[in-house]
């Protein structure tokens, strides 16, 4: 696959598309509605809970990270994750705006 070319587009409209990424696998959204559910941080059972390997978590976990969405901090020989709730709120905003768009009048154009 060729480049992205992002800096041809908009500030915004890279950042939904980043924000889109953390949707783009069911092991990323598990892992978000598990950590909504038990509302704390959690320290490595999402093995058990999702049913992938630690390796595959690891790195869902690591994407997400990186995409802000969650936050995580070092508990002795362990990363423990949860929800970045300012950065969410952020997505939430920037997500909203851009789904809440809708078509003015009666559009047939197809």
């Amino acid at each position: 696959m060729g480049l992205a070319k992002t800096e041809i587009f908009t500030g915004d409209q890279n950042q939904i598309a980043i924000y889109a990424k953390a949707f783009s696998h069911p092991a990323r959204v598990a892992i978000l509605q598990h950590l909504f559910k038990i509302n704390t941080c959690i320290c490595g059972d999402l093995v058990d809970v999702i049913g992938l390997a630690q390796p595959t978590i690891s790195q869902h976990l690591k994407e997400l990270k990186l995409l802000g969405l969650i936050k995580g901090n070092v508990e002795g020989t362990s990363v423990c994750y949860c929800i970045h709730p300012e950065n969410w709120t952020k997505m939430k905003t920037v997500m909203n705006q851009f789904l809440d768009q809708d078509l003015e009048g009666n559009n047939s154009c197809c």
